[in-house]
C-alpha cells in the first residue's frame, strides 16, 4: 500500500491537478478569509470553512477523477491486479494519496490561525472542530471520487458522476425536511437522515465535536471504498 501511496502521490505533482487543486483552495480560503474574518472583525473560521465546503464539493472531483479509471483506461489496472498487492491495499493507497494532498492544502490554511492568533483570543476548541469537520467531510468526497472513477475508464466521466452523486446528497438533504411522506414511506426518510452529510458536519462549524458523527463519517469513507473494492474485485473475475 505504501508503494502505491507513493506512486500516486508523486503523480499528483508530475501532472498540474496537484497544483491547481491546492492553488484554487489556498485562494478561495484567503478571499473567504478576507471576507469573513478581516473585514468583518471576526475570530470564527466557521463561515470560511461553511463556505469551504461548497467549493471543496466542486473542486473534489479534479483530485479523485484519474485515480483508477486512468489505470483502467491505460490498462495498466491488470498489472495492479495480477501484483501481490491485495485490491483493498490499492484503493486505500489511492485514497491516502489524494488525502495527504487536500491535507497539504489544510495545512496551508493555517496562516489564517496564525493571523487570528496574533490579533486575537480566540476559541481553540472551535477552531479544532473546524479543521477536524472540514477534514473529515473532505474524505468523505474524496471516498465518493474513489467509488465513481472505479466505475468508468473515462476521467471526465469519473468526475461528473462524483460531481453528480455530491449535488444529488446536497438536494437530497436540502429537500428532505420539506417533504411530507405517508407512514408506510418512512424508511425513506431514514435512508435519507443516513446520507445527511451536511447536517453533521454544521455540527463541527458551531464547535460540537460529536463521536458519533465521526463514526458517521469513518463508516461512510469505509463503506465507499469497500464498494470501489466490490467494483474492481468483480471486474476482475469477468475478465478473468
Amino acid at each position: 500500500m505504501l508503494a502505491i501511496w507513493k506512486r500516486e502521490f508523486q503523480n499528483y505533482f508530475l501532472t498540474p491537478i496537484g497544483y491547481v487543486f491546492m492553488a484554487v483552495l489556498l485562494l478561495a480560503s484567503g478571499v473567504f478569509f478576507m471576507l469573513y474574518n478581516v473585514l468583518s472583525n471576526s475570530s470564527s473560521l466557521s463561515t470560511m470553512f461553511s463556505n469551504m465546503n461548497y467549493l471543496f464539493m466542486l473542486v473534489m472531483p479534479v483530485l479523485t477523477m484519474k485515480l483508477l479509471s486512468e489505470e483502467k483506461h491505460t490498462r495498466t489496472d491488470q498489472l495492479l491486479l495480477t501484483s501481490p498487492v491485495s485490491i483493498t491495499s490499492i484503493v486505500c493507497g489511492k485514497f491516502l494519496a489524494a488525502v495527504t494532498v487536500f491535507a497539504l492544502s489544510l495545512v496551508g490554511t493555517f496562516f489564517n490561525v496564525i493571523v487570528i492568533v496574533t490579533y486575537s483570543k480566540p476559541y481553540w476548541g472551535v477552531i479544532f472542530s473546524n479543521y477536524l469537520g472540514y477534514f473529515l467531510i473532505g474524505c468523505v468526497y474524496i471516498a465518493i471520487g474513489v467509488l465513481m472513477s472505479s466505475l468508468t475508464e473515462n476521467q471526465v466521466s469519473a468526475a461528473v458522476l462524483t460531481f453528480g452523486v455530491n449535488l444529488g446528497l446536497q438536494i437530497i438533504e436540502s429537500v428532505a425536511p420539506y417533504v411530507n411522506l405517508p407512514s408506510y414511506l418512512g424508511w425513506l426518510n431514514k435512508i435519507g437522515s443516513w446520507f445527511s452529510l451536511y447536517s453533521r458536519y454544521y455540527t463541527f462549524t458551531a464547535g460540537i465535536v460529536s463521536l458519533a458523527n465521526v463514526i458517521y463519517f469513518l463508516t461512510f469513507i469505509a463503506v465507499m471504498l469497500f464498494l470501489a473494492v466490490r467494483v474492481i474485485d468483480k471486474r476482475r473475475w469477468s475478465e478473468g
